[in-house]
């Protein structure tokens, strides 16, 4: 009954529309081509039409965030200091440094990644938090690293992190049941290990990541407010709710009470500054005629509007290339107050100065840093962590 009154609630928003998918083993979920394009653009006019001002969207707001937790299986992001933080392996390269890092989210379970930070600055620094997508070990990969390195230049302190079953996070394979769970955990506590360090300035934090990092991005925007500046790039999709387990293998999409998509969340990030970047070639398509509009009415509400832009690449693929890079720079320079002068070039931002390091200059654990001896090895003894995890 409790799933025949979701469907119910689900072909109310629009008598015309029907699912494209539906999993019946698992019919709390909204996964993969969740509606096709049309249908999409039917069920967003019946949800807006529940939201005319500020006051009506803040309401509907807080039961998406509410949703994303509950289904999620999280009573509340943690702002503890991670444990057991080891940074080694500095490495001093053009304007900026690059560590390796680790520390504890839940026990036994460390999350990995690089840190990049900017090198003769004085004062406070900007912080950026950089998940990638899915793909062969992305961490190590040069479009991270120019990513990072750029942004560093700049004078941001920037953090470059594993997915969970990636680069040193082997811990456990990627798509684990609750993967969702335990990569917005781990986000959360990569937010909080940078705005534990001295020099970060903690009204100038970004968050930018591309595909499944994009989906970790307007994920833990929508729900952390610390989070000051939001760049997802070539995710954010009315219609398609995530291929991954990690984006929608748990129901915050569905619950009893709504049903929401990744569009709305992104939404939930009104009026702080978003860059929507999107791409002719996959599931962001349409976002300068639909996603665009969508959420740019709802920073109307806070005449915001200017806040909000998008910069779509019609030629482009599924990626996080030199083009979107440049947009991202642009965007984060601006509403961070970085400083460009020495990184702009004939009016680009110059990745040629940067090192590309190699995978064993980026490990985080080798023969010299060991794997803690408490680190959790397997899908079942991660999966009993964060069952006990509420």
């Amino acid at each position: 009954m409790k799933h025949q009154a979701l469907l119910t609630l689900l072909l109310a928003l629009s008598t015309t529309t029907l699912l494209a998918q539906f999993n019946p083993e698992k019919p709390e979920l909204c996964q993969r081509n969740f509606y096709t394009e049309a249908q999409a653009v039917e069920v967003h006019k019946a949800v807006a039409a529940k939201y005319n001002d500020q006051a009506s969207w803040e309401k509907r707001a807080q039961l998406i965030r509410q949703g994303i937790l509950d289904g999620a299986e999280i009573k509340q992001l943690s702002r503890k200091k991670p444990k057991h933080i080891t940074i080694h392996s500095r490495k001093t390269l053009n304007g900026y440094a690059v560590e390796n890092v680790s520390f504890q989210s839940l026990p036994g379970i460390y999350v990995t990644g690089n840190l990049y930070t900017p090198l003769n600055t004085k004062g406070k620094l900007a912080a950026i938090l950089a998940p990638h997508g899915h793909g062969p070990e992305p961490r190590y990969k040069e479009y991270v690293q120019q990513r990072c390195a750029t942004l560093a230049r700049m004078g941001a302190v920037v953090f470059a992190y594993d997915m969970i079953g990636y680069g040193d996070a082997k811990y456990c394979e990627h798509k684990i049941e609750k993967a969702l769970k335990l990569q917005l955990i781990n986000s959360t506590y990569v937010l909080n290990f940078l705005l534990s360090l001295p020099h970060v300035d903690k009204n100038r934090v970004a968050m930018s990541g591309e595909s499944g990092g994009g989906t970790q991005t307007f994920m833990l925007a929508a729900l952390d407010e610390r989070i000051k500046v939001s760049v997802p790039v070539v995710m954010v999709s009315g219609h398609f709710f995530g291929g991954c387990t990690c984006e929608s293998g748990m129901p915050v999409h569905k619950r009893p009470t709504h049903i929401t998509s990744n569009l709305e969340i992104a939404a939930l990030f009104a009026p702080k500054p978003l860059l929507l970047i999107s791409d002719g070639d996959d599931w962001t398509k349409n976002t300068p005629n639909f996603e665009y509009p969508f959420v740019q009415r709802i920073y109307g509400f806070y005449k915001s509007e200017g806040k909000v832009e998008n910069v779509h690449f019609p030629q482009e693929k599924h990626d996080y290339n030199a083009s979107k890079r440049q947009a991202a720079y642009a965007f984060l320079a601006k509403y961070l107050n970085l400083n460009t002068a020495g990184v702009l070039k004939a009016g680009k931002f110059d990745e040629s100065v940067n090192t590309v390091l190699t995978e064993v200059d980026l490990k985080v654990f080798n023969e010299k840093y060991l794997l803690p001896g408490d680190a959790l090895k397997g899908d079942e003894a991660v999966a009993k962590v964060l069952d006990g995890k509420r």
